[in-house]
């Protein structure tokens, strides 16, 4: 089986067209189809089902995906590991992070890499919207909750935990609320959803059961970041990450609420393509990454 054909498929596959796929791999679109065509006969199999807008696998071209894409990234890495493990991250490194997580956690990390790699480039996008990591061209992104898509890579993190806190001077003002009940007499700070257009719900935990409370107040944002500088002036109760209040939890500014329902936790997730496995580029983001503490 001609291994090089078969990274040429994993490419097609990951970006869904041979457009992009060959000018990511410097091919012409006709080598690419050619490479791909010489994979089918030698197989005896369809593996792409292409028509004038898009191209798409098989069931036994996914099959052959899913097999091949990790034994391949596994032999780059081999090779990676043979002949360029003194090689020092260098180039372009483009990441995308959550806006209030980036600002708060993500920039020191890539600071102090781009001051340990005089050769490193790091383009962060730190927003809230949902990129497209094939599409826009990026090396990798950070994503909460359950990653589905699965030409993807997913490296776990350390979960993201929820606080519900408000500042004392709120509190002297309207009161402690000792019971979940209680939030409907509060002004509760709430985001708005930026993909569902919802309210987030608030996480709890109710006797040892995830509960989500859908909480109402007077002022509603689209970003964690103006939500953090809400609950800091004593507006209303917000709940947020713990990372965004830890400092202001830790010197008094913002005090936790309701800790008998508290624990619940997000996932967060490293998220690149198989063909960025071997970067030293990446490693060393990810490396960083898993010294934090959140």
């Amino acid at each position: 089986m001609d291994l090089n054909a078969l990274r040429l498929l994993v490419r097609v596959a990951e970006t869904r067209s041979f457009t992009r796929a060959a000018g990511d791999l410097g091919l012409t679109q006709s080598g690419l189809s050619r490479a791909i065509a010489r994979l089918e006969q030698q197989l005896g199999v369809r593996l792409l089902q292409r028509n004038t807008r898009s191209v798409s696998l098989t069931p036994d071209g996914q099959m052959l995906v899913e097999r091949a894409g990790p034994l391949l990234a596994e032999l780059a890495h081999t090779e990676s590991l043979l002949h360029d493990r003194r090689d020092a991250p260098s180039g372009l490194l483009k990441i995308s992070t959550p806006s209030l997580f980036g600002r708060k956690v993500v920039m020191p990390a890539i600071g102090e890499l781009t001051s340990r790699h005089p050769e490193l480039c790091i383009e962060a996008v730190m927003s809230d919207r949902l990129v497209d990591i094939v599409d826009e061209g990026f090396d990798a992104v950070l994503r909460t909750g359950v990653i589905q898509d699965q030409r993807l890579i997913a490296r776990p993190l350390a979960p993201l935990r929820w606080v519900t806190v408000a500042a004392p001077s709120y509190l002297q003002r309207h009161g402690t609320p000792q019971q979940l009940e209680d939030l409907q007499r509060h002004n509760c700070l709430t985001v708005r959803n930026l993909r569902s257009g919802r309210l987030v719900e608030w996480q709890f935990m109710d006797q040892d059961r995830p509960l989500d409370l859908a909480v109402q107040g007077r002022l509603i944002f689209d970003i964690g970041d103006a939500l953090v500088d809400a609950v800091l002036g004593g507006y209303g109760i917000a709940q947020l990450m713990e990372f965004a209040v830890r400092e202001a939890l830790d010197d008094g500014r913002l005090l936790p609420i309701l800790q008998g329902h508290a624990g619940r936790s997000r996932e967060l997730s490293l998220v690149y393509p198989p063909s960025r496995q071997c970067s030293p580029k990446l490693n060393a983001f990810a490396d960083a990454l898993g010294q934090l503490r959140w």
